[in-house]
Order: structure tokens, then C-alpha cells, then sequence
């Protein structure tokens, strides 16, 4: 543990209202992971939903870009770039048969602050069939002038992570660990890559909560960690300062506050790193706060909103009074957080009637095949085949059961599950990868005597529609 912990009074924040935090973010679907609160340098509140856990990495998606920013920043301090570098003379081996003039304008501030001039966030075309992103990136149509209007752009983000590349002879992670990442504490951490193996920079990083509380808080601080300035002072300041607008400062939504260097700016004088479904790092600088959440939230600003409402306002500039019967309540909620399980019956009428049958499931845009429920002594056993292979996934009853699951990827991946019978035909399994945001349910539906089953999985979160199947399978 890289902070000292407190009771949340001997940093100005009340338990009791610690706690109406966490009864509002779970006031809607189950959606929250982890949950860590920093107030003055000490944790003072830290809870994980079972089945996560404090050791779990988390897929943090675009927060992923605020370490690429800081990879940036490491460059410059070390003379190898300046803001003002033509992105054309940073890749000159990538460029299109015919640079635009716009192109040619581009400058590596421009990257960092979401002012292409593209018109598109161009991560959508970046894709396996191309080898060569930064190719791609360079040779797409940049319609507007550069700096002149913000568009969010995840393929700038990986254009920075594929200069720096260049430029170090190293891939982003490895450049960071020596500078950041060790001085942090940060191990283990993992970083998705282009087919040409360049880190995405724009999403792709895993580590632990307080590895982001770390970095979180040494953004917070100047730069500083344990007395040493880790981060670059000025960059600290110009990465979350506002460099361009990127909406109207007067609405309640928190993406249209300005932007940073890849930093976003919020409502209240705070700022945060972001990444889709929930992954957040929210820095309240005149309050020495600092709130990270990770999760599967379909949508952020209900969360952010929920921050401003119960948090912003209990931040007192003082020591409270000691409350050790809050305190101790809060700990105990704290310790025992978890997300609901799947409810139902352990056993169904129909359940001994359906074991051990395969059924053969209609030809499907998902592309499974069979599914099948085999009861076991300790767990109830889903077997889906698709053209993948075969996903076995042991559904604990009224606990989670650990294991790995392809299901929702091309290799096996740490998830927990669990399964019951929702009423007297119908079997329904939770599925959570555990190192992600995501989540899926999959319920079999057993129609008269068990010979047809209509099988249904959604999935909590996606860029895609989350409804991954609807179809109809027959016994074999």
C-alpha cells in the first residue's frame, strides 16, 4: 500500500456522508468496481464490489491517454520534441504520396489537445487488416485547419504513442516504467498494441485502483510523488490546465468544459482522466481531493453528477470530530460490498429434465452453435461452443466461482460466474470479466418439455448494441 490510510474525520470528510456516496452510486444498475478516496494524501475510503478485488488490474480504456500525455511530456523534458514539431517531420516514413496543407500545418499540440483538424474520431478505421496505423492516420482527409475546432480523436492519442516510438526506439510502456511507472510503484502493468506493436495509447492500459490513485495523485501534487518530482512540474500544470475549448462552459455536461493535454476539465475546478464505462480519476485541486472510480457504466456523467451532488460538498477545509461508530460502519460496508447475484432457485423442474442435453442453436450473427447446462456438485457447468471453440463457464450457486472464459475474445480471460434458476424453465448465468468493464447474462429459456430452449445474452456495456444474441436451440 503506496498511501496511509485514515479515518475519514481526521481529513474533513464525515463517514456518514461517505456512505450516502456509495447508496447513490449503487442506486441504479449494478455498475460500480472499485471505489478509492484520497483526501490530503491519505486513502480514507477504498472498496472493491465482489467479485473485483483490491489485486485485479482494470482495463482503464481512455485514462490510458493521460499516461501516453505524460510519456509526451517526458519527451520534451528530455529535448527530443517540442510542441511546435510538424507531425510530418515526426513520421516522415508514413506520410501519404500527397501532403495537404492541413497536414502539413498539424503539430504535435494538436494531437495532444484533440485540434486535428479531422472531422472524425479516426480510431474507427483503425483496424487489424492494417498493419501500419500511423499509414493510415496520415493519409486521411484533414478537413479543417488545424487547432481550430476540437474534435475527440482517439487516433490522435495513437499517433502520439507511435511518435514516441519513433523517436525512443522503445514501446510507450517501457519508456514510461524507468520514469513513472517504477517511481509509482506500478507493476505488472499491461498496454494493448498495434499489429506493428506500438502500445494504442489512446486506451489499452491495465493496472490496479491505486496504481491510478498514484498517478492520479502525483498529477495532483505538481508532479510530486513521495518528495520526488516525478512528473515534470510544468507539464503537471499545462496537461490539466485548459488548453482549448471543446464546448459550452456553462452546461452540466462535464465533457464540454475544455480540454487539456489529454486531461479533460470539469465542471467545479476539478479535472479528471476518463475512460469509457466508468474508468474515472477525478482531481479536485482546491479541495487536495482525489476520487477514483472503476466500473461498467453504461453512462459516466450520471456518476460524475452523483459526485458533484454527494462528495464536492462534504470536502470541509477542517478536522472533523471523531465518529467511531460512523467510521466503523463505513468500514464494514466498505468490506463487504459486492454485486448482486443472480437470484433465483438452485433447482427447477425442468432442471434434471435439461441435463446433459446439447442443443443445436439457429444459424446466428454471433456465431455460437450449441449450448448446453450439465449440473455438477458444486457449480451448474455452461458449455457454449461457437466457431471460436468451446467456453465452459462454472456458474457458482449464490457465490461467484473464478475461473477464465474466450467467450467474449480471442483467449482466455479471468472472469466469475454464477447461475440460477429464475423460475421453474428458466436458467440464468452472470458472467463478469474480471480485469474489464464487461459483463454478460445469458439466459436459456426452456420451452415445454425441454426439447426447444430460446437462449438470450446481453452484455452490460459495449460500443455495439449490447444485445449479442437472441435465437432459438433445439435438443440434439
Amino acid at each position: 500500500m503506496r498511501f496511509p490510510r485514515s479515518a475519514p474525520e481526521q481529513q474533513g470528510v464525515s463517514s456518514r456522508a461517505i456512505e450516502r456516496l456509495i447508496d447513490a452510486l449503487e442506486s441504479g444498475p449494478p455498475s460500480v468496481h472499485s471505489m478509492m478516496l484520497v483526501r490530503h494524501g491519505h486513502v480514507i475510503a477504498e472498496g472493491w464490489w465482489a467479485p473485483y478485488r483490491r489485486s485485479h488490474p482494470h482495463s482503464l480504456f481512455s485514462i490510458s491517454k493521460s499516461f501516453t500525455s505524460t510519456a509526451v511530456g517526458f519527451a520534451i523534458e528530455e529535448g527530443l520534441l517540442t510542441l511546435d514539431d510538424a507531425v510530418v517531420d515526426l513520421l516522415p516514413d508514413d506520410l501519404p504520396e500527397v501532403v495537404s496543407d492541413n497536414l502539413a500545418a498539424m503539430r504535435l499540440r494538436h494531437l495532444l489537445t484533440m485540434t486535428t483538424g479531422h472531422t472524425f474520431d479516426t480510431v474507427t478505421l483503425l483496424n487489424e487488416r492494417e498493419q501500419n496505423w500511423s499509414r493510415l492516420f496520415l493519409a486521411l482527409p484533414v478537413d479543417a485547419a488545424p487547432g481550430s475546432t476540437f474534435v475527440y480523436n482517439t487516433g490522435a492519442s495513437y499517433l502520439l504513442s507511435a511518435i514516441v516510438q519513433r523517436l525512443t526506439g522503445e514501446r510507450l510502456l517501457d519508456y514510461l516504467t524507468p520514469r513513472l511507472l517504477e517511481p509509482l510503484g506500478i507493476a505488472d502493468a499491461a498496454w494493448e498494441q498495434c499489429p506493428r506493436g506500438v502500445d494504442v495509447g489512446g486506451w489499452g492500459l491495465s493496472i490496479t485502483t491505486e496504481d491510478i490513485a498514484a498517478f492520479g495523485h502525483t498529477y495532483l501534487r505538481g508532479g510530486v510523488w513521495n518528495d520526488r518530482q516525478v512528473v515534470p512540474a510544468h507539464w503537471a500544470v499545462e496537461a490539466t490546465r485548459l488548453q482549448v475549448p471543446n464546448g459550452d462552459f456553462g452546461g452540466v455536461d462535464d465533457n464540454s468544459h475544455g480540454y487539456g493535454y489529454q486531461f479533460w476539465l470539469n465542471r467545479h475546478g476539478s479535472y479528471r482522466a476518463d475512460g469509457a464505462f466508468g474508468q474515472l480519476s477525478i482531481a479536485f485541486p482546491e479541495q487536495d481531493a482525489l476520487l477514483l472510480l472503476t466500473g461498467g457504466v453504461a453512462d459516466a456523467q450520471r456518476d460524475l453528477d452523483i459526485v458533484w451532488e454527494h462528495l464536492l460538498p462534504v470536502l470541509g477545509a477542517r478536522e472533523l470530530p471523531a465518529d467511531a461508530t460512523a467510521a466503523a460502519r463505513l468500514a464494514r460496508r466498505l468490506e463487504t460490498l459486492r454485486l448482486p447475484l443472480p437470484v433465483g432457485d438452485d433447482t427447477a423442474p425442468i432442471a434434471a429434465r435439461v441435463d446433459g442435453t446439447t442443443y443445436a442453436l439457429a444459424r446466428n450473427s454471433a456465431g455460437l452453435r450449441t449450448v448446453a447446462l450439465e449440473t455438477r456438485p458444486d457449480c451448474t457447468r455452461l458449455t457454449i461452443v461457437d466457431a471460436g471453440g468451446t467456453h465452459v463457464v462454472d456458474c457458482g450457486r449464490g457465490e461467484w466461482t473464478t475461473g477464465t472464459s474466450s467467450l467474449l475474445g480471442n483467449h482466455d480471460a479471468p472472469v466469475a460466474s454464477a447461475g440460477t434458476w429464475s423460475d421453474d424453465s428458466s436458467f440464468l448465468a452472470t458472467v463478469y470479466f474480471t480485469e474489464t468493464p464487461f459483463a454478460v447474462t445469458v439466459s436459456l429459456d426452456f420451452l415445454g418439455d425441454g426439447r426447444e430452449v430460446t437462449v438470450t445474452v446481453d452484455q452490460n456495456v459495449s460500443f455495439e448494441p449490447t444485445r449479442l444474441l437472441h435465437t432459438i436451440g433445439h435438443a440434439l
